[in-house]
């Protein structure tokens, strides 16, 4: 099967093809190294041409809520079209838990990408995931002076690789709507967490957490799932940090 992965060179992006090559498909990366912009549609249905699924693991690095919603409407709306035109049988997007209960402007461009989805005439499946193990080592990674300030917010990280075997076993299936949510084993502090790459990395920076405009539900717990009907991880953040932290650390989010 042939398969598109748009943001198929970035964290999740790299697993979901990687997964779907050792399982014998064909995986098509959509990204603009590659002379795909989403964003404009620009080399997306020559690309596109013979999939039968579309995997959206896109992502803009962002805390402006008009930039955020300006790129997901853009990029969701091209990649419909697209498939619409060149016969995609399925659409698989990621998306976040949490985010029609925390107000903080990235999550309004993906609960436009939902909205987008769901209106549209492709069978589809939406995915939605808690925080990966490797935002607290990106959060690090873009505060470079000594002092590192932390959204006050309690999480359930979950492995990136996780989350794209899931997408991967949802994309060969058919089409369910709104899939069970994601989530890690542990519910965590996110400066904790941050604390623990600083140490493990033997640095010397201080973690400050602090609240966010729009970051009081974050802060009590409304990036967590709801309830017990989801999915749980299996990698903690400690595995995590022991086996694969030094990899994922100069990785970049897709």
């Amino acid at each position: 099967m042939r398969v598109a992965v748009a943001g198929g060179t970035g964290l999740v992006g790299r697993h979901v093809m990687a997964l779907l090559e050792q399982a014998g498909h064909e995986a098509v990366p959509l990204a603009r190294s590659r002379g795909v912009d989403l964003t404009t549609g620009t080399g997306l249905d020559a690309a596109l041409s013979g999939a039968e699924v579309v995997v959206d693991v896109s992502n803009v690095t962002t805390l402006s809520k008009k930039r955020s919603v300006r790129f997901f409407t853009d990029a969701t709306t091209r990649l419909l079209e697209a498939g619409a035109r060149v016969g995609v049988r399925h659409h698989v997007a990621l998306s976040i838990v949490g985010i029609d209960r925390v107000g903080l402007g990235y999550y309004a461009g993906k609960l436009r990408q939902e909205e987008l989805i769901r209106a549209a005439n492709l069978p589809w499946t939406v995915l939605r995931a808690t925080q990966f193990h490797e935002f607290a080592e990106q959060l690090l990674a873009r505060s470079p002076g000594p002092l590192v300030l932390v959204p006050r917010m309690r999480v359930q990280p979950v492995a990136a690789r996780e989350v794209a075997a899931q997408l991967v076993a949802l994309a060969l299936g058919p089409a369910v709507g709104m899939a069970p949510e994601l989530a890690g084993p542990q519910v965590r502090e996110l400066v904790e967490l941050v604390r623990q790459v600083v140490s493990a990395r033997g640095r010397r920076r201080l973690v400050v957490g602090l609240r966010v405009p729009g970051g009081a539900a974050a802060a009590s717990g409304g990036l967590l799932p709801a309830g017990t009907d989801y999915t749980r991880g299996n990698q903690g953040f400690e595995e995590w940090l022991r086996s694969e932290g030094s990899a994922a650390g100069s990785a970049s989010a897709g």
